[in-house]
């Protein structure tokens, strides 16, 4: 079992104490797991943003992103980001779901996120609820997609770059079926801001796995950005070095 700080235990126990359910989920679980230690911790849970808002009235508090159930709750100067369970409904712009829909069955909360490893959920009492085997997919070291690749990638283009930077970081490979999408939906790609690709391609490059993901995803990297060709070459030869391109 992972153990998680005793803040974000204090957050769990507060809203079981006021009949709601809650676990960790998504990168705090997958890193834990990993034996890496968790910078910050997200929860998930069936209360409301306002029976959130009522449990933590003594904390301060922010809407972070109140219209998508997500209110930051202050513990001593440590933010803790506490969302519904929510499902999403299409997302026409390639990036934001046009509806979100409030549920209270975590299965559904985890059936809308975007990697098997990060669809994890823990609690302290009643242990892991992992409905898409993403522990095993960490014990694998592979990067799948919760259900059809084609769909998740075609719901947020970013996931593209999140997969690779996921396995850049984890020295991960993506899963045949996530590799296939990845390559095919590319040019969705062009419809992500700027800022966003960039935080993403830092991330990609900073990885432990950087040369392997920048050879076996060139042809991704050239869409974003087609003037780092000479560089991609550069690494793929000299991967000591990576640290002099970027």
């Amino acid at each position: 079992m992972i153990r998680l700080s005793e803040k974000a235990v204090f957050v769990i126990e507060e809203l079981e104490g006021h009949g709601f359910e809650a676990f960790a989920v998504g990168g705090c679980v997958r890193d834990l797991l990993m034996g890496i230690p968790a910078h910050d911790y997200d929860i998930t849970t069936n209360a409301t943003t306002d029976e959130i808002k009522a449990v933590f009235a003594r904390f301060p508090t922010v809407d972070t992103g109140i219209k998508h159930g997500t209110v930051t709750v202050i513990i001593e100067k440590e933010p803790f980001e506490i969302t519904t369970y929510r499902l999403e409904t299409t997302y026409s712009d390639n990036r934001h779901p046009d509806t979100v829909i409030f549920t209270r069955r975590l299965e559904d909360d985890l059936s809308r996120r975007d990697f098997t490893v990060n669809s994890i959920a823990f609690n302290p009492e009643s242990g892991y609820v992992d409905p898409f085997d993403g522990m095993a997919d960490i014990e694998k070291r592979i990067i799948r997609c919760v259900g059809e690749p084609q769909k998740r990638f075609t719901e947020d283009a970013l996931r593209i770059l999140r997969a690779l930077r996921f396995a850049s970081r984890l020295d991960f490979t993506l899963e045949p079926r996530t590799a296939q999408a990845v390559h095919e939906l590319k040019d969705s790609l062009l419809q992500v801001s700027a800022e966003r690709i960039r935080k993403e391609l830092s991330g990609i490059l900073l990885g432990k796995a950087a040369p392997r993901i920048l050879e076996e995803f060139s042809d991704v990297i050239a869409v974003i950005l087609p003037e780092l060709q000479p560089c991609i070459g550069f690494v793929q030869h000299n991967p000591h070095h990576i640290y002099d391109v970027y």
